[in-house]
């Protein structure tokens, strides 16, 4: 320990021991503990409480005091276990019954700060320190805390149940390590005489039939599984899985999350994830017990394991499906034939589920749609992937939502109506339709879907029930032309052949890609649909286009998307003008992708140009809304650097004179009282002169002049921030590349700009007064940016020769003067002429390199060392005299 530290602690342990003192600061106890955890990882706790008693004596005065603060109580609990998790240190504090004081049945179980939640929470934390040695766990069992802990595990506090449960686990660990597995058996005197306390509260609890008990019970066994991968874990489970199984026998499973979270752990274990292991058995068992929502999130587990029999992933696939199965029934149904596959669509207790109110619907079509996106994106996804079927019923699931679907039969109708007009599950189908464009284009769909799709040859003939040889899915499978099947629909029995689709109206590729970007329409258009509906479906719309672009290895639209295009546009300007703000932002948005990625290509400027998008956006500029306002401008630059952007003047306006795009862009950045145009104005300003925008070409110089004459000013760090990196592109621009020692020498158009030349440029925009304004900057990040800036000036002006400073020259002086007087924060004072010779010479007397480093540093390493810590305690106290404060 620091000699310092060692010198400040006894007047600390004294203030804290002093129930009279107001330290009641939890931030500087959680730091104070965090350094004692620190210093007892790398130095004996025996030899820091004998060379600082004070420590011992602060908790032999928790105990003291029947009005000792409970923030005290807590700290001194959670400290006297970090200290007593080092073996010799344990044994020297149960020399004076100090630990059975703290935590035995005679401590803080009787006071009145017991009922305190963060005092049992300390009491839990302290023992989780402590019980990591042998002589711990007969300390547990003498002082009484294993029955305490069992209290806890049904604490009104979940953060200290969850504790408890936490420690549980623990102590059953340490009381078993070392034995030998094959002691352990079925009955009480096979276990060490904690662990068999703790096995029979276990069994207890899970034969209590009270659903919070049987819950806690589970999370024990949940945690201990998922932590503890030794073979004794095996045993433990021989013994309690009866109790544990018997659950899914009755009527209505109780805690099924926690049966369901309970099996996925055991399964992710090495100890129980073998092929041949009985747990398969019991997951699938667990699978048909459960209820529709509760099966879901078991379901999903089981696919997302790594070793797992196939016939389980495929029951677990069929649950994930089959809400969306019911839909396409749904869909399809007419009477005397569903032409669904057996065991999916036909479940009674799903379409009872979705058919009993708004609620149990979305909650179950929510849950299969975000489920089925997380599998897609795995790389182990289940294989081969219903991608057509999928759509279809996305898509269907829209219809219904938005009520454009026409139902047959009467459970079309009434789940027509229970889904009008719900957003919940809009939300959810429109970005599941979007994931779907990933594995869907209009050039590669064909060779997709047959790489997708199983040959019926390789169906189990006990699946089909028949098969129509005029279908006309038939060509697609020539090995099929020589079976022979009876006539009628070819059925199959589970979701694990996807290439035979179950309905008649299940559409071909290109068909399915053209129906999805017209319910993307739909609901784009529809005047029904709510601001975040329509993000969605702006999200949705987008990745389809990208989508079929990169199908056909081009960044042009596909082909058949041009249609779309025609249509979109027009649906734009209505968006645009919509009295919700946050329309015309998500319509914003999306103007900008598309721009950004197909604003060069003819046929999508011809259907932008062709509408009144362009002009829309550009009066969006003047929005009362700051965030339409921001969208706004980055979108209008996006236009303006593909050339889309309206032109100041028209015939509409004859004569009249208009302000540029860049004039008006200023215009906000001057103006505009809220931060966010601002920053997107300087992005746009940066964008603009990296790209070599034409509207950056005209009298350049003259323009950034106003632009960090106004930034230097501006209120809003980011705005100057981004200030910063305009500068830094202007600067690279006017330095030109650097040289290279070992480039071939050329030739050059132009000869080189000179230092000085550069310098002056550099002052007329009034760059160098903006950076060094900025070097002072009381934001952080704004000083680090400049001091960068003024390093790279600084390498490619003034380096060891070149051009000389002028150090003794009055201006530089003067300028210096102003420096200082800005880093006193006096930022009135003008700086002076900045003539090449002064910019140098101040330049090369500034230590830049000294403040950038001090700048790297974060405040941390000053305000979390363990001396100003202390320190900082001790003087708040000082400070505070009789009223508590919070001095971080």
């Amino acid at each position: 320990m620091d000699p310092e530290c060692s010198r400040l602690l006894p007047a600390l342990c004294a203030v804290l021991a002093d129930p009279r003192q107001p330290m009641t600061d939890d931030t500087c106890l959680e730091k104070l503990l965090d350094w004692f955890k620190t210093v007892t990882e790398t130095e004996s706790s025996l030899l820091l409480l004998q060379e600082n008693p004070c420590l011992v004596e602060l908790l032999s005065q928790a105990l003291k005091f029947q009005d000792v603060s409970s923030r005290i109580l807590s700290f001194s609990l959670r400290l006297a276990g970090i200290f007593a998790a080092q073996e010799n240190c344990f044994q020297f504090l149960q020399q004076g019954e100090l630990l059975l004081g703290l935590f035995g049945e005679a401590g803080p179980l009787g006071l009145p700060a017991w009922n305190v939640p963060s005092v049992r929470s300390g009491w839990i934390q302290g023992l989780c320190s402590l019980a990591k040695h042998p002589s711990a766990e007969q300390f547990l069992v003498d002082c009484g805390a294993v029955d305490t802990i069992f209290s806890l595990q049904e604490d009104s506090s979940l953060f200290v149940a969850s504790a408890a449960s936490q420690l549980l686990v623990q102590v059953l660990s340490l009381s078993i390590q070392g034995r030998a597995t094959p002691q352990l058996g079925s009955s009480d005197g096979d276990w060490p005489s904690c662990a068999q306390s703790i096995v029979g509260y276990l069994e207890e609890s899970l034969r209590s039939g009270a659903t919070p008990q049987i819950t806690q019970a589970l999370k024990v066994l949940t945690t201990t599984f998922g932590r503890c991968h030794h073979s004794w874990t095996e045993a433990l489970w021989m013994r309690l899985s009866p109790l544990v199984t018997c659950l899914l026998e009755k009527d209505t499973v109780p805690t099924a999350h926690s049966l369901a979270d309970l099996f996925l752990s055991m399964a992710r274990s090495p100890t129980f994830g073998s092929s041949d292991c009985d747990l398969w058995v019991t997951l699938a068992q667990t699978l048909s017990c459960l209820s529709p929502t509760q099966a879901g999130p078991l379901a999903l587990g089981i696919l997302k394991l790594h070793v797992c029999p196939q016939a389980l992933k495929t029951q677990a696939f069929d649950v994930l499906l089959q809400p969306l199965a019911c839909v396409l029934e749904a869909a399809a149904q007419v009477p005397g034939s569903s032409g669904l596959p057996d065991g999916t669509g036909s479940n009674p207790t799903m379409a009872d589920a979705l058919l009993a109110s708004t609620s149990s619907c979305a909650a179950l079509l929510c849950q299969s749609l975000a489920h089925l996106g997380e599998l897609q994106a795995l790389p182990h996804s289940p294989r081969p992937w219903p991608q057509v079927l999928l759509l279809e019923a996305t898509m269907m699931t829209l219809r219904f939502c938005s009520g454009s679907a026409v139902p047959i039969s009467s459970v079309g109708g009434r789940l027509c109506g229970i889904l009008a007009s719900c957003i919940r599950v809009q939300r959810a189908a429109l970005d599941f339709l979007g994931m779907l464009s990933q594995g869907t284009g209009a050039c590669e769909v064909s060779s997709s879907v047959m790489s997708h799709t199983p040959h019926p040859s390789s169906v189990p003939l006990h699946v089909l029930s028949g098969w129509d040889s005029a279908d006309p899915w038939v060509p697609c499978f020539p090995e099929a032309q020589a079976c022979t099947f009876p006539a009628g629909t070819w059925k199959f029995l589970g979701w694990g052949c996807w290439g035979v689709h179950p309905l008649a109206s299940v559409p071909g590729p290109q068909e399915s890609v053209t129906q999805v970007f017209a319910i993307l329409l739909e609901y784009l258009r529809s005047p029904e649909s709510s601001p975040t509906v329509l993000k969605k479906a702006f999200q949705a719309t987008l990745r389809w286009l990208l989508s079929m672009s990169k199908a056909c290895g081009s960044n042009n639209p596909d082909p058949h998307t041009q249609p779309f295009l025609r249509e979109l546009f027009p649906v734009m300007q209505k968006r645009l003008c919509n009295p919700c703000w946050e329309v015309r932002d998500s319509a914003l948005e999306f103007l900008t992708h598309l721009t950004t990625h197909w604003g060069g290509q003819p046929d999508f400027r011809e259907a932008l140009l062709a509408s009144d998008v362009p002009e829309l956006t550009q009066q969006l500029l003047q929005d009362p809304e700051a965030y339409v306002r921001a969208s706004a401008v980055t979108a209008m630059g996006q236009l303006a650097s593909q050339g889309l952007h309206a032109t100041p003047s028209g015939p509409e306006h004859p004569g009249a004179k208009q302000k540029s795009l860049p004039q008006e862009l200023l215009h906000i950045l001057s103006l505009d009282s809220e931060g966010f145009p601002r920053r997107a104005v300087m992005q746009v300003f940066t964008q603009w002169l990296q790209d070599g925008h034409p509207a950056m070409a005209e009298d350049l110089e003259q323009f950034m002049a106003r632009v960090f004459q106004v930034v230097s000013r501006d209120l809003d760090w980011e705005v100057r921030v981004q200030g910063l990196e305009l500068a830094r592109v202007f600067l690279a621009q006017t330095l030109g590349p650097p040289d290279c020692p070992y480039a071939v020498a050329l030739p050059a158009a132009t000869p080189p700009t000179s230092p000085a030349e550069v310098l002056r440029t550099l002052g007329r925009v009034q760059l160098l007064e903006f950076a060094f304004r900025a070097l002072f900057d009381c934001d952080r990040p704004v000083a680090q940016k400049s001091c960068d800036l003024l390093l790279l000036l600084r390498a490619r002006t003034a380096p060891g020769g070149g051009l000389q400073g002028a150090e003794c020259n009055p201006e530089a002086v003067t300028v210096e003067a102003a420096l200082r007087a800005w880093q006193a924060g006096e930022q009135g004072q003008p700086l002076g002429e900045l003539v090449p010779e002064v910019v140098v010479a101040i330049l090369r007397a500034l230590d830049l390199e000294g403040l950038q480093a001090t700048l790297a540093e974060s405040s941390d390493h000053v305000e979390q060392s363990p001396r100003s810590l202390l320190q900082d305690m001790l003087a708040a106290v000082g400070a505070l005299g009789g009223h508590e404060a919070d001095c971080y």
